[in-house]
């Protein structure tokens, strides 16, 4: 497993409250990703496979990829990246109930093995063009 998880515990809480107060609101994740070199992106079998179930199990939260773009170059930085990858989610609380989502398990096995790092960045998700139709 190459992908160690640094959680932003902060920021989780920062999510939580948002979540358990009156105006949570739609959120896009931008998670920008590098992948293992067992991943083989973009066409090996197991960054296909992560792809494949990360796109069954975001609806189980009322989620989505609304897109993802391989990185084609850096101008500017040190960290090298493979993807750009935007989830939607309709509230933050959704995104805080993806481990006890249905499919979870497989999602983060795969995402465990594929991704070697990742930053993700919170931002809003109910402003044209982040809000999906």
């Amino acid at each position: 497993m190459s992908y160690v998880n640094k959680r932003n515990d902060a920021e989780i809480q920062v999510m939580r409250q948002i979540a358990a107060g009156g105006n949570d609101r739609p959120v896009l994740m931008l998670n920008l990703n590098y992948y293992s070199a067992e991943a083989d992106f973009p066409n090996g079998t197991l960054y296909q496979s992560y792809m494949a179930v990360l796109e069954r199990f975001l609806p189980a939260v009322g989620a989505k990829v609304l897109w993802r773009h391989p990185i084609l170059g850096q101008a500017t930085g040190t960290q090298n990246l493979h993807e750009i990858l935007a989830a939607w989610y309709p509230s933050h609380k959704a995104f805080l109930d993806l481990p006890d989502a249905q499919g979870a398990e497989e999602n983060f096995r795969l995402r465990a093995l594929a991704v070697e790092r990742a930053v993700i960045h919170r931002v809003s998700g109910e402003v044209y063009p982040f809000m999906p139709s």
